[in-house]
């Protein structure tokens, strides 16, 4: 039988779940060469006889770990680089170092690194990207986060609503009603959407505000060409492609982040057509290059430094009883890539 409390060792939730040490430190850990179900094998168990609350709270609890674990969708993406920047800012204001991970937008790669930074004892965990509408992904993390929490560890995250910890929170839908209004208004109605990867709550919340400035109008989302590809700039390459193979009528491209308007623009110009004068852009977020680009981008401005900045912030105060939530406000940010639609041609 294991023994009971502080002294409890790996080797004896190995021997409860019918493992080896080897096994069971992998399976705690996050790393691969284990197989899904042996591990979710291995961390029931150590759930349940308390070995990894135990070490969480000898080390958290005497202030032994000063790193921060931070999980980002894309590190490449100056979305997630100014959110970073941002925590790296404070991070060294409060003398704590910064660790950072990238899941790639895979939700088991996620799963793995968090699991990977709790077995690092790490004192603050932040993950910063949309959450998935696959319940039993969120499901695992936060039950993962939880047991975190208990033993003392600091969680908070950005744009995540289902975690139960706190969250700062992108005005998502808001930017997205912002940007149909606009196109809306400059006489658009035959608009596409390069969407991003399907599943990701982002998505999901910026449709939501297109498809509210489309009700105003009388319009539906459904009538609209809405091609999904990755989030990335490749990604809105080649939903640009698409649009105008089997959607020439198109007149304005709505693209869910600026990486994708990035290369939404890139094809356009490959194609030589001109922007705006025969098709829209617009992007969200407002990156660091968004003004510099050629046409300038019109965006939705979300305050991606301070956002890395708040969630630390969250994360360093005191726990509270209901987790917190901090919204970003947002501002439509118009410049040269969009305009009048155009006449139709005859």
């Amino acid at each position: 039988m294991p023994r009971p409390g502080p002294r409890l060792r790996l080797v004896d939730v190995a021997e409860r779940a019918g493992v080896s040490l080897a096994t069971a430190s992998r399976a705690l850990a996050g790393r691969e060469g284990v197989s899904e179900e042996v591990a979710d094998r291995v961390r029931q168990v150590s759930r349940e006889l308390g070995y990894v609350a135990n070490p969480y709270a000898r080390t958290l609890a005497g202030g032994a770990s000063s790193t921060v674990g931070l999980i980002v969708h894309q590190i490449d993406d100056p979305y997630f680089s100014e959110i970073a920047g941002g925590v790296i800012e404070l991070a060294a204001a409060e003398g704590l170092l910064v660790q950072i991970a990238h899941s790639g937008r895979d939700p088991d790669h996620e799963l793995r690194q968090l699991r990977h930074l709790i077995a690092q004892r790490v004192g603050i965990i932040l993950i910063a990207g949309s959450g998935y509408d696959d319940q039993r992904v969120e499901t695992e993390a936060r039950t993962e986060l939880a047991a975190y929490q208990r033993g003392g560890g600091r969680v908070a995250v950005i744009g995540r609503h289902t975690l139960g910890v706190d969250a700062v929170l992108p005005d998502n839908e808001a930017g997205g009603r912002a940007i149909g209004t606009h196109l809306l208004g400059l006489g658009h109605r035959r608009i596409a959407v390069a969407a991003g990867t399907p599943g990701l709550t982002t998505v999901t919340d910026r449709l939501a505000g297109v498809a509210a400035a489309l009700a105003e109008h009388g319009l539906t989302l459904d009538e609209l060409p809405v091609v999904h590809s990755d989030f990335t700039r490749d990604g809105g390459r080649v939903a640009a492609e698409r649009i105008l193979r089997e959607h020439p009528e198109s007149t304005a491209i709505i693209a869910l982040n600026d990486a994708m308007a990035i290369g939404v623009l890139s094809a356009l110009r490959a194609h030589r057509v001109p922007v705006p004068e025969r098709m829209s852009v617009v992007g969200f977020d407002d990156v660091s290059v968004a003004a510099d680009l050629a046409p300038s981008l019109t965006t939705v401005r979300l305050p991606m430094t301070q956002m890395g900045r708040m969630a630390l912030g969250l994360a360093l105060k005191p726990r509270t009883n209901r987790p917190r939530r901090r919204p970003t406000g947002q501002t439509l940010v118009v410049r040269d890539s969009t305009g009048p639609a155009p006449l139709p041609r005859d």
